[in-house]
């Protein structure tokens, strides 16, 4: 099966509408704040996506929260994303040893191989309209009040190494500096940031090509964690059963999707920095305010009928839930090409991905899950994980509750556990102060069973034992996690010694942010607020020699920290407007969407 053919944006979006799948909204609204407002309620609601047709300020309308569900997610690629992964995987294997009979066998599979290739064309729908840049007329969002300006939120883009030529397609965060500059939000390794570096290295100019809609396989291709130098809009061919076509840009020699909504043409000039941010991100905490490189537009083509793709950013659930999800099962396969002894994996979406890694594994020798663990945190975007959790080749990795278990069960920190005191992480990453550069920890619980009881299901009220402590739950797997008001490191340390704890093996501190309530909340609580090395506690640890020896309970500190950027929260004026003019939007659409009586 094959994507269906979706020649841009446009008829992706008239397609979610026959499946009443894409809302309308004729009400005039504001790309600051307003918008970002109206989408987070929506997606919290399981809504579809929205086209707004009257954007302040703006000449084009603006789409969102089209990947926003797994059902748009499997319109977008034309199958379930996991079968796609699946075909991928089962080709490598029966493929290996190769014979001709096979070649044969898997001949239809292998035919798509000719749509890896990208199409040129002379002539292409982005084309259209040809102009100067006027990126003030654009419904770029400006979603939270302490965003350092409107931003473009889901623009790919495109350079290329200037050493070897080799492509990348790419999706970073553009600020709006004015009608032709934008920041370039090139992050730590990111293939942006090495073909810049490269640039800058020779002393010469980056033409880049910031993308904006066009088919869905051409913009998701952007997100794909794909292997170094791995060409996505050749992976997007392939997927697409169809060559991605490309057209020359008019004011640039890179090649340019000829299906866009828009291209903005133009360079990163050697050296040149300016202040961008902040930004409220992925972690649900803006990213403070650093200086990067600059985007100078040199022109804008689009199409007539353009429509502008936008998404916001921020604490999850977001849109990227989906995208992100879909694209661990289409690329998850790839990994385990490499890497046999790996069953399955999963990055999580409430820890926003980097930040916990389940995988689950055949171990057949000593210590063969720290080998594996090592491989996959020097593997392309994998590089960037926090932390990685081992588990038998049995356990379901999408269950963190079984997880939990697992580690109850299998985990002693004296012999698995390794902890990387120094390490690359996420550019969004503000757990250890310092940009880029945090650590990394690797739990390991495929080993023989250290604990038969079963996991505990209730302590005692830890908020007798210390007034600093407000409410609890124990989690699967007897994980214990605590509201702590003030003084955390203090009350981490003194738990660790409770008896009322009883045979709790981890327990974590949260701030009274998180809804203890929500097994979600709970990991984005804390696996994006704790760097490893810095914010872990242990009842018993000594060196011998060089080496670390940890023993007993371990604590977590992922209580919000003076120095860690604020979580993002809206404007209460901006909550009251929509609150005020929900009906203005939608009537009662989204009430008989949910009905099914449309």
């Amino acid at each position: 099966m094959t994507a269906p053919r979706f020649n841009g944006l446009r008829d992706f979006v008239r397609h979610l509408e026959a499946h009443g799948e894409l809302l309308r909204v004729t009400a005039e609204v504001d790309p600051k704040f307003e918008v970002a407002e109206i989408v987070q309620r929506v997606i919290r609601q399981d809504g579809p996506a929205l086209l707004f047709e009257r954007v302040k300020g703006a000449d084009f309308p603006l789409a969102m929260n089209l990947y926003g569900s797994s059902r748009r997610m499997e319109m977008a690629v034309g199958r379930p994303p996991e079968l796609i992964g699946r075909e991928l995987i089962d080709t490598f294997q029966r493929l290996n040893p190769p014979s001709l009979g096979k070649f044969w066998e898997l001949r239809a599979t292998l035919l798509k191989a000719r749509f890896l290739r990208p199409r040129m064309v002379r002539h292409a729908p982005v084309q259209e309209v040809v102009e100067a840049p006027r990126l003030d007329r654009l419904p770029n969002l400006w979603s939270w009040p302490r965003d350092g300006g409107p931003f473009i939120t889901f623009g790919p883009t495109i350079t290329h190494n200037p050493a070897s030529g080799v492509r990348n397609f790419g999706l970073y965060r553009l600020q709006v500096f004015d009608e032709q500059t934008t920041g370039m939000h090139w992050q730590s390794m990111k293939g942006g940031r090495g073909h810049h570096h490269e640039a800058e290295r020779l002393g010469e100019s980056l033409e880049a090509a910031v993308v904006l809609g066009g088919d869905p396989m051409t913009m998701l291709s952007a997100i794909l964690p794909l292997p170094e130098d791995f060409d996505e809009l050749g992976l997007a061919g392939f997927l697409r059963g169809r060559a991605t076509e490309l057209v020359r840009g008019r004011s640039i020699a890179l090649p340019v999707p000829a299906n866009a909504d828009f291209v903005l043409e133009g360079v990163v000039p050697p050296g040149e920095r300016r202040m961008e941010g902040p930004f409220g991100d992925h972690y649900g905490h803006y990213s403070e305010a650093s200086p990067f490189p600059v985007f100078h537009v040199k022109t804008v083509t689009r199409r007539r009928d353009a429509i502008y793709p936008g998404a916001v950013v921020g604490k999850p659930p977001q849109e990227d839930k989906w995208i992100g999800l879909a694209a661990g099962e289409m690329i998850g396969p790839l990994i385990r090409v490499v890497n046999p002894n790996i069953v399955d994996l999963f990055a999580s979406d409430d820890a926003v991905f980097h930040n916990l890694l389940t995988v689950s594994a055949k171990v057949r020798h000593p210590l063969e899950s720290f080998k594996t663990a090592l491989n996959l945190l020097g593997t392309g975007q994998l590089a960037l994980t926090k932390c990685v959790v081992m588990v038998r080749h049995d356990v379901p990795v999408r269950s963190f509750g079984r997880t939990l278990r697992e580690l109850w069960h299998r985990f002693d920190p004296r012999d698995r556990m390794l902890l990387l005191p120094i390490a690359p992480l996420d550019t969004l990453d503000y757990t250890s102060f310092e940009m880029h550069v945090g650590s990394k920890l690797v739990l390991d619980a495929t080993g023989e069973v250290v604990t038969a009881d079963a996991p505990p299901t209730a302590i005692e009220d830890p908020s007798g034992f210390d007034r600093r402590i407000g409410a609890h739950r124990v989690l699967d797997g007897g994980f214990v996690v605590v509201q702590v008001k003030s003084e955390p490191r203090e009350v981490l340390e003194r738990l660790l010694r409770w008896e009322g704890l009883g045979p709790v093996k981890f327990v974590a501190a949260v701030s009274d942010d998180v809804d203890l309530r929500d097994e979600g909340n709970i990991v984005w609580g804390i696996f994006t607020r704790f760097d490893p090395a810095r914010d872990m506690l242990f009842e018993r640890q000594e060196f011998i020699g060089a080496k670390p020896v940890y023993g007993g309970r371990i604590a977590i500190d992922a209580t919000w920290k003076p120095g860690y950027p604020p979580p993002v929260t809206m404007p209460e004026d901006t909550i009251k407007l929509v609150d005020r003019r929900w009906g203005e939007y939608f009537g009662d659409r989204l009430e008989r969407r949910e009905r099914g009586k449309w």
